[in-house]
């Protein structure tokens, strides 16, 4: 990665605003995504960030359906701009910059009977496929597709986000292949730039369409898809690939799951590389955060389940590594435990 940025960076950098003018690294990117993704996903519009890559989805589903409503799911984390804000699932993290987007749903993850609330007059469903900040939450397999078949049949775009689980983090080079579906819209961040900033959302080429005309500019970017970014992520993601580097996710976070074993840690869910360990309360919680941290290992909490420690590690740890972890992990346990 750091020698495609340094030669794309003595190449050239920043042109012009983003659609001015046919720029290779961009080109040779988005073909390479699209040629590891359903054929309904053959367009790419590169972004900044996936909050960035969020605010498009959402004006492309207005645009191509002309419809206003947008229903999203409690719980749920898109972004912290404006229009992502209004679709964050959790109303502590709105409140204070209300009043927000109009005519927003927000119903229960995985629940059937909510599904029914998807009408005609639905522009799009947004959901990740596997809430992270919910304290890694996926879906039941059933349910997905029950979504998938509701969105079909109103006519309504389903918009699945993996900025956070895209680009094998579950296991799969992309979590909705887990489920035996394909969304309308996928959007893309994090990994996707390989370290650098970078964003996009992804669909058909008729329904990226819509944002050609009327206006003629329906959306707009200076920066986004920068030819340093797209050379990075695309380095990034052949990586990936040639060293076939997602083989190996599953069988590395089953080995998280059997070492953190501890009276304290009351359930560990593992879709993958993505691990939430949860413990009985947030203050117990950063404790052990703030115990890992002081002995080398970076964590976290999540937003909307502040008792569980996030585990997200680089998709090349070691089983050394990931015994190291886990040992300090359970050792600031067992100490907070009998303090």
């Amino acid at each position: 990665m750091v020698t495609a940025i340094q030669e794309q960076a003595a190449s050239y950098m920043h042109l012009l605003v983003y659609g001015e003018f046919v720029q290779s690294p961009q080109v040779a990117y988005a073909k390479l995504l699209s040629d590891h993704l359903p054929e309904a996903l053959n367009c790419v519009y590169f972004t900044n960030s996936g909050s960035e890559a969020t605010e498009g989805a959402m004006k492309l589903a207005k645009r191509h359906t002309g419809r206003t409503e947008i229903i999203a799911f409690k719980n749920s984390y898109h972004g912290s701009t404006q229009g992502s804000l209004s679709i964050m699932g959790d109303e502590y993290w709105r409140n204070a910059y209300r009043p927000l987007l109009p005519d927003v749903q927000h119903l229960d993850y995985n629940s059937f009977d909510a599904l029914e609330q998807i009408t005609t007059r639905t522009a799009c469903v947004i959901a990740e496929t596997v809430q992270a900040e919910a304290g890694v939450r996926p879906p039941q397999h059933d349910w997905m597709q029950a979504l998938r078949k509701k969105c079909t049949e109103t006519g309504t775009l389903l918009i699945l986000d993996e900025i956070q689980c895209g680009l094998g983090r579950n296991g799969s080079l992309w979590a909705f292949e887990q489920f035996g579906v394909v969304p309308d819209v996928l959007l893309l961040g994090k990994a996707l730039g390989a370290g650098m900033p970078l964003g996009a959302f992804i669909a058909s080429k008729e329904i990226m369409w819509s944002l050609t005309n009327n206006p003629v500019l329906g959306h707009i970017t200076t920066f986004g898809g920068h030819p340093v970014s797209c050379a990075a992520g695309m380095a990034g993601m052949k990586a990936l690939l040639e060293e076939n580097l997602i083989a190996t996710v599953h069988a590395k976070g089953q080995l998280f799951v059997q070492q953190l074993q501890h009276p304290s840690i009351k359930a560990v869910r593992c879709p993958g590389l993505m691990l939430a360990v949860e413990f009985e309360d947030f203050a117990f919680n950063k404790k052990v955060i703030d115990y890992c941290i002081a002995h080398g290992v970076m964590t976290d909490w999540f937003l909307f389940a502040p008792e569980c420690l996030r585990i997200v590690p680089p998709l090349i740890i070691s089983e050394d590594e990931i015994g190291n972890a886990c040992n300090i992990i359970l050792e600031a346990a067992t100490a907070l435990a009998s303090a």
